[in-house]
């Protein structure tokens, strides 16, 4: 009886969130601030002291008009000297507040350098289900503009918005100690402002969210373009490419006017309109306390402090209102990079047994991507240590989702078994250290002959070149102008086809791994490298385990077994001689048909 399906849902990974948390982005950014929480007190500590230094000029003003300027006391020494003291005053507040900015600059570039390292982190540890709906420009776009937006928040953050209402609170406090009645008029500009960011808020929202994700589907579109450049070309198939771009670039420059004109309207107009009325306020009550009788001196100098400090009030307020739109992108920037790490990681393995010899069992593999739709039925293999099994098949049949369960890219528990212990009870590193993977499709990176061998790897150069040579790979590097130094270009463009795959199986024999798998490594390899293919098999057999899928037969057809699958089933079983010998079956008509293919590709 076949096990219960092993499913692996594949709704809802889609990389672009559709809801924004604000405050779960905060959350994200404390979490990432947290291991600089001393530079930041003491950012807001000095803050303090260099607003309570700027609250000292005003002050300062009315102490000269009240003692000196109105009573006609020329007393220049000490009027030097008060002017001095202020002069001094603001001079160490704007030198703290310097040093501030660059300790919060600081701490922003470190915060957002960690939490870039902790998205790619997190990127790398995603399982494969999530990657077979995510987009690449999307996901790029994520680790990088995402996590830059939130290093503005910081900076908005951190220094502007922290300044600012540092200075504010000093003003306020200031005027309070000097006239209370006057203070609360002031006041009011706070719940005016809290209504114009709200406003704000919710019409420019939908905009800076909108130019986000538009962002994105345009690095997407370009990355897609790139990548395809010579099936896009050949198709003729860039004028469409083409309106597609400039309809996304359209829909961006229309979100981006959005929220620009909600900036023009709402933010600094309003603001510089409420500070005119404000002093036309203040002066209208001055000017009532004049009618009743002349402004003893005291009252004169208030009347410049209040006027100094008004100022102070409103520049704050003002840098606010003017960041809340970069703060708006950086929250929803935060925003998106929180919902990528809310992205469920795949589970660690238990480190209960390591791969010694390669043996495989599955037993009673049932397997699907969507409940109730499974894709394979009921696989039950032994794949003895050392030995060469192949698996075939008609296309949709099973073999990729087959090899992707025995490279743990997606969960079978208690299905798969190597050399007696649970696939999924072997810890990670040592399973992959032991696996050797070569796909269809050869990755290569921008980088040397060397490097793409190793990987990463700590090889020594003698280790790398053993490995080209058991792929037969080594004489056509050696032939490269600087040899295994030489820069292949981006995904190997100075290699043909068939380099390319003898190099990716160099890469995966370079860790000397008791597993091999190849995924169709031959589909695409013309039959003089599929030969130098088969005899680095030849030479590993015994030695390593090999499990190729195939779609040209020939490339398996030495192996010791084959596997035949048809609709997620095992459809036949046996040696090459055994399955041809097999009137009518699956396999034979398959290599029957690849026969007359060739034949007719020989007389062409």
């Amino acid at each position: 009886m076949p096990a219960e399906s092993v499913d692996t849902p594949r709704e809802g990974l889609a990389p672009a969130p559709r809801r924004r948390f604000p405050a779960q982005a905060a959350s994200l950014l404390l979490r990432a601030a947290l291991p600089e929480r001393r530079h930041l007190w003491q950012g807001v500590l000095w803050l303090l002291a260099a607003a309570g230094l700027e609250a000292l000029g005003p002050l300062a003003g009315k102490y000269l008009i009240d003692n000196y300027l109105l009573p006609r006391d020329a007393d220049l020494p000490r009027i030097a000297g008060l002017l001095l003291g202020a002069l001094f005053a603001g001079a160490v507040a704007s030198w703290l507040r310097y040093l501030q900015l660059v300790r919060l600059a600081g701490v922003a570039m470190r915060s957002v350098q960690r939490l870039r390292e902790q998205v790619y982190r997190h990127v790398l540890r995603l399982p494969m289900a999530f990657f077979d709906h995510a987009i690449t420009g999307q996901l790029v776009s994520r680790v990088t503009n995402d996590t830059e937006a939130v290093k503005t928040l910081y900076v908005q953050v951190l220094f502007v918005i922290l300044d600012s209402l540092i200075l504010l609170a000093g003003a306020m406090i200031a005027m309070l100690w000097l006239d209370w009645r006057l203070m609360l008029i002031v006041a009011a500009l706070v719940p005016a402002v809290t209504l114009i960011v709200v406003l704000y808020q919710r019409l420019s929202a939908p905009a800076v969210t909108r130019s986000r994700e538009l962002r994105s589907e345009l690095n997407a579109h370009v990355a897609e373009s790139i990548a395809g450049m010579a099936v896009l070309q050949a198709a003729n198939a860039a004028p469409r490419f083409r309106e597609r771009f400039g309809s996304l670039n359209e829909g961006h420059y229309q979100s981006r006017l959005g929220e620009l004109r909600a900036n023009a309207w709402l933010l600094r107009p309003v603001l510089d309109f409420l500070n005119v009325g404000l002093l036309a306020v203040i002066l209208w009550v001055f000017g009532q306390r004049a009618s009743s009788g002349p402004l003893g001196a005291l009252e004169v100098g208030i009347v410049y402090a209040f006027i100094s400090y008004i100022s102070r009030v409103i520049e704050p307020l003002i840098q606010i209102t003017m960041q809340f739109s970069q703060l708006q992108q950086a929250l929803i920037g935060a925003s998106r990079v929180h919902a990528l790490l809310a992205e469920t990681e795949a589970p660690a393995a238990r480190d209960q047994g390591r791969v010694s010899r390669g043996e495989i069992a599955i037993e009673r593999l049932t397997f699907a991507y969507q409940p109730g739709r499974p894709v394979l039925h009921g696989i039950a293999l032994r794949i003895p240590a050392g030995s060469f099994h192949g698996i075939v098949g008609h296309t949709g049949s099973g073999k990729t989702t087959l090899l992707s369960l025995l490279l743990r890219f997606y969960a079978a528990p208690g299905h798969v078994r190597i050399d007696g212990v649970p696939l999924e009870a072997i810890a990670e590193d040592s399973f992959r250290a032991s696996v050797g993977m070569v796909p269809q499709e050869p990755f290569l990176l921008a980088a040397s002959a060397r490097e793409n061998i190793a990987m990463g790897r700590p090889l020594t150069d003698a280790q790398v070149e053993a490995a080209a040579r058991a792929a037969h790979a080594h004489g056509f590097i050696a032939a490269l102008e600087q040899g295994y130094d030489t820069l292949l270009g981006e995904g190997g463009a100075r290699l043909s086809v068939g380099q390319k795959q003898l190099l990716a199986i160099a890469r995966a024999l370079a860790g000397e791994p008791r597993i091999l798998f190849l995924d169709e490594a031959t589909a695409h390899i013309d039959s003089e490298t599929e030969q130098l293919v088969q005899r680095t098999l030849a030479r590993l057999h015994g030695r390593v385990t090999v499990v190729a899928i195939a779609h040209r037969l020939s490339t398996v057809r030495d192996a010791d077994r084959i596997v035949v699958l048809n609709h997620g089933r095992v459809a036949e079983l046996g040696t090459h001689a055994e399955l041809m010998a097999l009137e009518g079956g699956i396999y034979q008509r398959l290599y029957q048909l690849q026969q007359l293919e060739e034949e007719d590709e020989a007389q062409q």
